[in-house]
């Protein structure tokens, strides 16, 4: 890769903690296992074993052996040359397209309960949604362009304003459980995993709510001493996470029974039957407005993180050469930003087509879960395949060396294969199951299809033959 454009390094410590946390952490998959019931606590652990853990420390130590500006990127380029590395980039970075919508209609959908039953008239309304989606993406490109520096600070509001519902929910949990008994019950049978269909597809989703460690170092000339402040962030980000969604899960199944849980609105739902149990209804719309704040928190940090990708795509000239230029003022790679703006914009509307609101929002995660799990494929290859490179006491190496190094990242791989065959499958309750399918699997043939000719159009372009 040619020299970069200089960046700021803003990102300090604190900020890419709470960066990991507000993209890595989402309550709205709390309220998605909660729905699947307490068997949901088991698979969090497993999903935890399976994939957190090999991608924690693949990061870690891919992160420290490069730690430059397009992470994934130049890990699958370093492991598998310039072609890997423009799919892997290309297909995360797409990834975003219907994820930042599917994000933007769940904060739309929480905003309702701010204004109590009479906003909820508004929950099957297309044009709310679009409307709330568009705002936000609107407000998450503006504060990014401006500059790394402002943009951080609604990753940070964000990761904060999730700590206040996420805490509130399990000490509302855990009171509910001790003043009425549990709502759900939970033994050694509830919990054992169900092998049937429904429940197998809710696995990708766990694995799913797991990502976004990967992501800061993609912005890795953005952040103060990177080799050092990424793996202390991951660490300390890592273990916040995991014990918010276990905890977080337990709380929702304590105070309400899995059939009264929405994966759209179901924190929210939550929060709001149990401070009106214990006669603190007024606490609501308060958690519904910090929900909000917390996945627009999310779209904000999903947004700066992935337009690195086509930035220094276009510093190798596989993308126009625009798209590796930096605002003359504000030094942001504004190019990138807009054009993926432009694009998640259309994935509003598309969205919608031909489904109901919730269609649309399980329509927008499932083509999110398949085109986001595609470049860990190729992350833990390179964590496998770069083995044999040799290292300096630098590097964070996985603890027992390449063997068992090569034993994570495969288990990795293949819970991350897994996954995306899962994430094709429509829920039981989608009304167009051939559409649904033709939908996801098809958005995500197309996305691959077109990266393939937009790098052989940039190869040509950038004179590259390997």
């Amino acid at each position: 890769m040619s020299s970069p454009p200089q960046l700021r390094r803003v990102l300090t410590f604190r900020d890419l903690v709470l960066y990991y946390l507000v993209t890595g952490f989402s309550l709205r998959w709390i309220a998605t296992a909660a729905a699947a019931g307490p068997s949901a606590l088991v698979i969090w652990v497993v999903a935890a074993l399976g994939f957190f853990v090999p991608l924690v420390f693949s990061v870690l130590e891919l992160s420290s052996r490069y730690p430059q500006e397009g992470g994934i990127y130049v890990w699958s380029k370093q492991a598998f040359g310039p072609f890997a590395a423009f799919i892997t980039g290309w297909t995360y970075w797409g990834s975003n397209l219907p994820f930042l919508p599917g994000l933007l209609y769940f904060a739309a959908a929480n905003a309702l309960f701010i204004g109590g039953p009479a906003w909820q008239a508004w929950s099957a309304n297309s044009v709310y949604f679009i409307a709330v989606a568009g705002t936000g993406l609107a407000i998450a490109v503006t504060m990014n362009v401006v500059g790394l520096n402002i943009g951080k600070w609604l990753n940070n509001i964000g990761a904060m304003a999730s700590w206040i519902p996420a805490l509130l929910l399990i000490g509302l949990g855990l009171y509910s459980w001790n003043r009425f008994g549990s709502a759900t019950l939970i033994s050694s049978h509830t919990l054992l995993p169900s092998t049937s269909l429904k429940d197998v597809i809710f696995w990708s989703t766990i694995a799913f709510a797991f990502g976004g460690i990967e992501s800061g170092s993609t912005m890795g000339d953005e952040i103060q001493d990177a080799a050092r402040t990424v793996p202390r962030a991951i660490l300390t980000a890592g273990a916040l996470m995991t014990a918010f969604y276990i905890v977080g899960t337990l709380s929702v199944l304590l105070a309400m029974p899995k059939e009264q849980v929405s994966g759209l609105q179901g924190i929210t739902q939550a929060i709001q039957t149990m401070t009106a149990r214990v006669g603190l209804g007024w606490v609501a719309p308060i958690a519904a407005a910090l929900v909000t704040l917390n996945a627009l928190g999310g779209v904000g940090g999903w947004f700066a993180a992935t337009a690195r990708l086509p930035f220094v795509a276009g510093i190798d000239r596989f993308l126009p050469p625009a798209f590796g230029e930096l605002h003359p003022k504000w030094r942001t790679p504004y190019v990138a930003l807009l054009v993926q703006a432009g694009i998640a914009a259309v994935f509003v509307f598309l969205g919608q087509a031909g489904t109901s609101v919730h269609g649309a929002y399980d329509a927008l995660v499932s083509m999110g879960i398949i085109a986001y799990f595609i470049p860990f494929l190729f992350l833990f290859a390179a964590m496998i395949v770069l083995q044999r490179e040799a290292v300096g006491p630098e590097v964070m190496r996985v603890p027992g060396g390449p063997p068992v190094a090569i034993v994570l990242a495969s288990v990795g791989f293949v819970v991350t294969a897994i996954s995306i065959v899962l994430a094709a499958v429509p829920p039981d309750d989608e009304p167009n199951k051939t559409f649904a399918v033709v939908k996801v699997v098809g958005s995500s043939l197309v996305l691959v299809a077109v990266g393939v000719i937009v790098y052989l159009i940039g190869r040509r372009r950038a004179g590259t033959h390997s």
